[in-house]
């Protein structure tokens, strides 16, 4: 009888610390949130050197080459990340089909 009272009692303690850790786990995401928005509002999209190689009309061929090398290297990463998702899909698909 004793036994079963003391897990009960564990089981309690471990469910308060757990409801006491949520609520710090949300007020340090919240504070990491909120640094992130502020500190990241200083930023430029350009670094001074590409600002200056593309200000003007006369480099109009310049600034789509460098906006089109942007875009091809923000494509890469997330068509990897893409396959990757539909491989590991596909390998739980049959594996589900193989338990049945």
């Amino acid at each position: 009888m004793k036994n079963t009272e003391d897990k009960m009692e564990s089981k309690e303690c471990r469910m308060k610390n757990r409801n006491r850790n949520v609520g710090t786990t949300f007020q340090t995401k919240l504070i990491y949130i909120l640094a992130a928005i502020f500190f990241s509002l200083a930023a430029n999209a350009q670094c001074a050197m590409c600002r200056a190689a593309l200000a003007g009309d006369s480099n109009v061929k310049k600034a789509e080459a460098v906006n089109n090398g942007i875009v091809y290297l923000m494509v890469i990463p997330y068509l990897l990340v893409a396959i990757i998702g539909v491989l590991i899909y596909r390998m739980y698909q049959s594996k589900k089909k193989k338990a049945e």
